[in-house]
């Protein structure tokens, strides 16, 4: 019997250390303060004391957030890409705006300094070279994903683009007392022929600054 293929890809975020906002946008200056702090949310996240624009402060938060699909067995293999999708939080915690749409993975936070020293912060995502059920693999250059925003024009301040295994930079230019965010929609190439049961990997998204 012909079963369906099921592709997970957990997410999860680590935060290294090394206001008044505008408008509502992908990248809003914030007010310098001490301490020096970096903020990073993917998918789930917490805030405690109202947003961050009403003096609200980023609190950790332990989720690990699921991006799936499940590919019927009559298309596995054939190359059409398959839409994956998650239940995280849509809402920025900047303002509270719905700033991705369902499905999508929120990703964004900010580097903060007490001055405004040019220094910026990276952002970067480590992968396994392959999603596997245990006995069998499929490579993670299999996923991609594009970024968007609701509201957003012009370029995104994290990058599209697809697994590769290893370490990859989404964003060199994480300019100090900025918010940067992005709604990343991820897709499963399906271009492998592979055996039924769910592929799993775990990826890590990690904001490092001076």
């Amino acid at each position: 019997m012909n079963k369906a293929r099921k592709i997970r890809l957990s997410a999860l975020a680590l935060l290294t250390l090394g206001g008044n906002t505008l408008a509502h946008a992908y990248i809003v200056n914030i007010a310098a303060a001490n301490p020096q702090a970096v903020y990073l949310r993917v998918g789930d996240g917490s805030i405690t004391g109202g947003n961050y624009n009403a003096g609200g402060t980023p609190a950790l938060n332990a989720t690990v957030n699921d991006v799936t699909v499940t590919v019927p067995a009559n298309v596995v293999g054939n190359g059409v890409a398959q839409v994956m999708a998650t239940t995280a939080r849509l809402t920025s915690d900047l303002d509270g705006f719905v700033f991705c749409n369902a499905g999508e993975v929120y990703v964004g936070g900010f580097y903060r300094r007490p001055d405004n020293t040019n220094s910026n912060g990276t952002l970067t995502v480590v992968a396994p070279m392959t999603l596997s059920n245990g006995a069998q693999t499929i490579p993670m250059s299999q996923i991609s994903w594009t970024s968007r925003g609701n509201g957003d024009t012009g370029a995104q301040p994290i990058l599209a683009g697809s697994f590769t295994g290893g370490s990859q930079v989404l964003a060199s230019n994480f300019q100090h007392n900025t918010w940067r965010e992005s709604c990343l929609a991820f897709r499963y190439a399906n271009q492998n022929l592979v055996a039924s049961g769910t592929y799993q990997a775990r990826v890590t998204y990690t904001l490092t600054a001076p």
